[in-house]
């Protein structure tokens, strides 16, 4: 009979991988970014307009964790550059509404084409229950990092260390 994981050096091997698979995953998005010739936040502010569509300065700067004057200068550069239009919002002047240029959609998914195709591939092997399982875990985790994220941010604004 195969020697079965204790559940306590189950749970260590799925925090490790889940390690692993964070800083690969962020390796892989500086590599995307650097060919690109962008950086890491705004490959996240524009993965963010791709997903959303359109968002406020104060959105994009929720999700990427930069100040508003942070993300003032990156909106300026991914206008220049072509990437986005920043247009005043009609109904209140003073936010700007930020839109991915869809004719760069295309150019800014192409450097993820191949890993899309294969993690198709490995999600094909996963019946729909397992699938759900990952859904679940996932949206799990993402609750628990903006939630870390929200704590963080009220610590900073506290003046306390983290």
């Amino acid at each position: 009979m195969p020697h079965e994981p204790t559940r306590a050096s189950a749970i260590a091997d799925l925090m490790r991988a889940g390690r692993e698979t964070s800083r690969l995953s962020m390796v892989f998005r500086y590599a995307i970014a650097e060919r690109l010739g962008l950086t890491v936040s705004d490959l996240e502010c524009l993965d963010y307009l791709a997903d959303v569509g359109s968002a406020t300065a104060g959105q994009v700067a929720e999700r990427t964790n930069l100040t508003t004057g942070a993300v003032t200068s990156m909106l300026r550069r991914l206008q220049q550059a072509g990437y986005v239009t920043a247009e005043r919002d009609p109904a209140d002047r003073r936010r700007v509404i930020v839109t991915l240029r869809p004719e760069r959609v295309a150019e800014l998914e192409r450097p993820y084409e191949r890993f899309a195709e294969r993690a198709e591939q490995l999600i094909e092997g996963y019946s729909v229950e397992e699938v759900m399982l990952l859904v679940r875990h996932n949206d799990r985790l993402q609750a628990m990092y903006r939630a870390e994220l929200d704590r963080l941010r009220d610590i900073d604004t506290a003046g306390q260390p983290a």
